[in-house]
């Protein structure tokens, strides 16, 4: 039987599969609802952020979070009415906030996220677009150096994955980013990082050259499989049935519903992302920078200063909510004083939270159905590692990785 693989997702992690399934030799057809590279994987900071291991769930989290929701100039918010949805899935997350758990969790996500720059010019630099990957340092910012030493816990684990930053202070901190003001006086810097300056561009110029690779790109909505014997046959979409030998689940948040299919219930919440882009922007950073006062990461970028990272717990149904990107603008004005542009734009997303923060990666069963889907906020940054393995698992190559921690039926 000709092999014939149906990813359905059309964002990084799907297109980086079609990409290294077609290297492999494999038929592939990639299904979304949407064009390339318009969802998550468009809505982003950009960041090949290869020490972003350790999980929001640490160690004294529980006992912080009622003060972090009430505080308003605190980027965590909750529509509040979703609140009785989201307690089952809340309970499983605030469950790993313990140190056996962050470490356990750190260990997994470094082995998707710790070569990310290597393995995005592994799959567009044979494609001659490396030029959409910038090398880059990724920088921490802090008000001063007893606010870098209150996350001691967290650097300590990326120091044991390998990565510790150079320590930048006082006057020397404007000398180094003169965008910043006058409140920032400490800087970790992280060498060996990168940024892509367009997102959504580069998952687009990735799913054309697919196209020119021999592999097929369709429009629409994927509504069940069909299985045989227990293996799958065929995908149903709102444009007729697709016949394949496997089908890879990349679709986000969205591939929860599917693996209910399946008899798999994902404990997996959508977390609302926002971001604002100020065209044509003077004043701000030259490099990627985290704002740790803020939690968010202001990253040059094609179409100018993307700042992104506000988080808000709300379902998908909901529009946009205006507290959050007030705050964004206020404190992305505190954070670059001089920051100037001709205008804004501002987006809303959805990023795929697992409750134990690991994507799912692996076969179901016997099925022919493998999922490469939750990952959280590591989704640009771990795609194209993620959709190499799991072209690995389909074609027989060589997976030098212990898969089992991202087991898509670890919640069965």
């Amino acid at each position: 039987m000709t092999r014939h693989v149906v990813v359905i997702g059309a964002g990084i992690v799907g297109v980086s599969t079609g990409i290294w399934l077609r290297r492999a030799g494999a038929e592939v057809t990639i299904i979304d609802r949407g064009a390339p590279g318009t969802g998550t994987s468009h809505g982003n900071a950009g960041v090949l952020a290869a020490c972003a291991m350790v999980p929001v769930t640490g160690p004294g989290l529980i006992p912080k979070a009622p003060r972090m929701l009430m505080n308003p100039d605190f980027p965590l918010f909750m529509r509040w009415g979703y609140l009785p949805r989201l307690l089952p899935w809340l309970r499983k997350y605030l469950a790993n906030a313990n140190d056996p758990d962050t470490r356990r969790i750190a260990k997994g996500l470094t082995h998707i996220v710790g070569d990310s720059v290597e393995q995005h010019k592994s799959l567009c630099d044979e494609l001659g677009l490396g030029d959409w990957v910038s090398e880059s340092d990724y920088c921490f910012a802090y008000t001063n150096r007893a606010a870098f030493d209150a996350e001691s816990y967290t650097w300590a684990l990326r120091k044991e994955a390998g990565f510790e930053p150079t320590l930048i202070e006082g006057h020397d901190v404007r000398d180094y980013e003169p965008a910043l003001g006058p409140d920032i006086t400490c800087m970790a810097v992280m060498k060996g990082h990168g940024y892509i300056r367009s997102p959504g561009g580069y998952v687009q110029a990735l799913a054309k050259s697919f196209e020119e690779m021999g592999g097929t790109i369709m429009e629409a909505e994927v509504k069940d499989f069909d299985l045989t014997n227990g293996r799958v046959t065929t995908v149903q979409t709102t444009q007729g049935s697709v016949a394949c030998s496997e089908v890879v689940l990349a679709t986000g948040v969205w591939s929860k519903p599917m693996m209910a299919k399946l008899g798999i219930n994902v404990p997996l919440e959508a977390e609302r992302g926002y971001h604002i882009v100020f065209e044509n922007a003077t004043g701000g950073p030259a490099r990627p920078t985290m704002i740790a006062s803020g939690k968010f990461v202001a990253t040059p970028m094609e179409q100018g200063l993307r700042c992104a990272g506000i988080v808000e717990f709300g379902g998908l149904d909901a529009g946009p909510s205006k507290a959050p990107l007030k705050l964004l603008r206020k404190q992305a004005a505190q954070a670059f004083p001089n920051l100037k542009a001709l205008s804004e734009i501002e987006w809303l997303g959805h990023r795929p939270a697992p409750s134990d923060s690991l994507p799912l990666i692996g076969q179901i069963k016997e099925s022919g159905i493998y999922t490469a889907f939750g990952h959280h906020h590591i989704g640009l940054t771990g795609g194209p590692k993620t959709g190499r393995l799991v072209a690995g698992l389909i074609t027989g190559g060589r997976v030098n990785t212990d898969l089992s921690p991202y087991d898509p039926q670890r919640f069965s």
